[in-house]
C-alpha cells in the first residue's frame, strides 16, 4: 500500500510513520521537508503535490496549528489561525485529493483530546477538533469509489508533555506507539466515519 503522510515530521506524524512504514510504502510531505513539500492552506500547492506523487492508496493528515491563549484576550484573527490552518488544511486535502486516492482507499485526519476534555486557553483547539470530527462523520456518507475517512483523536503525547507543560493539568500522556496503532486501525482496517480515540 502507498500512503501519503502530510505532517510526517511532527510528533504525531512520526508515530504514524513508525507504525505504518513496517509494511507500507510511505510518501512524506511537509511545509519545509519531506519527499514533497506542500502548504495545505494553498489549493495550488496541494494540487501540485498530488500531480507530482501521483496516485496513493491512503492519505494521512497530521499537520496543522491552532492558537493557544486565554479566551478573554483572544482576537478573531488569532481564532482564525486554527480554522485556516489545522481545520481547512486537512479539509482541503480531502476536497482536492480524493481524485488521487485509489478505489477503496482512505483518508485519516487528526483532531485531538480538547473537544471532549477541554483545558484553559484551548478554546480554539477544541473548536477545530470538534469541526474535524463532524466533517469526518458527514463526509463518510458521501465519499466516492468506496473511499473511507476517519479521524484519530489522540491525547497529549508523552513526547509533547514537556512542550505543553502547564496546559494539560491532570491529563495522562499517551504513548506514540499507541497513537501509531490508531492510524494503522484507520488505514488497514475497515472503519469509516469514525473518531478513533487514544487516551
Amino acid at each position: 500500500m502507498r500512503i501519503l503522510i502530510a505532517g510526517a515530521k511532527g510528533t504525531v506524524g512520526q508515530a504514524a510513520v513508525k507504525e505504518l512504514s513496517r509494511r507500507h510504502e510511505i510518501v512524506t510531505a511537509g511545509r519545509t521537508s519531506g519527499d514533497v513539500t506542500v502548504d495545505l492552506m494553498d489549493a495550488d500547492s496541494i494540487r501540485a503535490m498530488f500531480e507530482k506523487i501521483g496516485k496513493v492508496d491512503a492519505v494521512i493528515a497530521t499537520a496543522g496549528h491552532v492558537h493557544f491563549g486565554p479566551l478573554a484576550a483572544m482576537t478573531p484573527e488569532q481564532f482564525r489561525k486554527g480554522l485556516d490552518d489545522k481545520l481547512m488544511g486537512q479539509v482541503n486535502l480531502v476536497l482536492l485529493g480524493h481524485a488521487f486516492v485509489n478505489d477503496g482507499g482512505s483518508f485519516t485526519l487528526t483532531s485531538g483530546v480538547l473537544d471532549r476534555d477541554p483545558v484553559r486557553a484551548g478554546a480554539n483547539a477544541a473548536a477545530v477538533n470538534g469541526a474535524i470530527g463532524a466533517f469526518v462523520k458527514s463526509a463518510a456518507i458521501e465519499m466516492p469509489r468506496g473511499i473511507r475517512i476517519n479521524a484519530v483523536s489522540p491525547g497529549l503525547l508523552e513526547e509533547s508533555a514537556e512542550k505543553y507543560d502547564g496546559f494539560f493539568p491532570g491529563h495522562e500522556p499517551v504513548s506514540s506507539a499507541r497513537v501509531g496503532l490508531a492510524y494503522a486501525k484507520s488505514v488497514d482496517g475497515g472503519l469509516t466515519g469514525q473518531i478513533i480515540i487514544v487516551e
